[in-house]
């Protein structure tokens, strides 16, 4: 085993204010969906990421990947949001045993009446805040941490 590389004053300051920022960030766009569409961050991340497919659907597995959460949490998710009629299973045609996650007529809907509000909150509490330079570093982080 190697010995332990122990985060530097910079290192430090850095990982924890990510983690800070993150865990704000996410608190703040959360409070106001609820508020305004009574919707939480989760369920517009699994909506947006739904809507982006063909035909509005994925298998479980995929979007448990795409959304970065685990298969049972996502199996928690979806059955409140199917009881909101936000979300349907369906079966898969090409699978007779395989189900789909689909984005139902009133998903749709209400992410619609949600992006406007979420992308200004987007904006307001993080883009706003950054300069050009600062957003090309970030970009650049998350295609470099996702690639290796």
């Amino acid at each position: 085993m190697s010995p332990i590389r122990w985060l530097d004053n910079l290192e430090e300051a850095a990982w924890v204010g990510f983690l800070r920022t993150q865990a704000r960030l996410m608190t703040q766009l959360d409070r106001e969906l609820r508020e305004q569409h009574r919707l939480s961050l989760a369920d517009y991340d699994v909506m947006a990421t739904l809507s982006a497919q063909p035909e509005h659907r994925l298998r479980p597995t995929e979007l448990a990947d795409r959304v970065v959460i685990s298969p049972s949490t996502l199996t928690r998710r979806l059955d409140s949001m199917e009881q909101r009629g936000l979300v349907a299973r369906r079966r898969c045609p090409e699978d007779a045993r395989g189900v789909h996650v689909v984005l139902t007529e009133d998903g749709l809907r209400a992410l619609r009446q949600a992006a406007p509000s979420h992308v200004d909150g987007v904006r307001r509490h993080f883009i706003d805040k950054l300069s050009r330079s600062q957003m090309e570093s970030l970009a650049r982080i998350g295609r470099d941490t996702l690639s290796r």
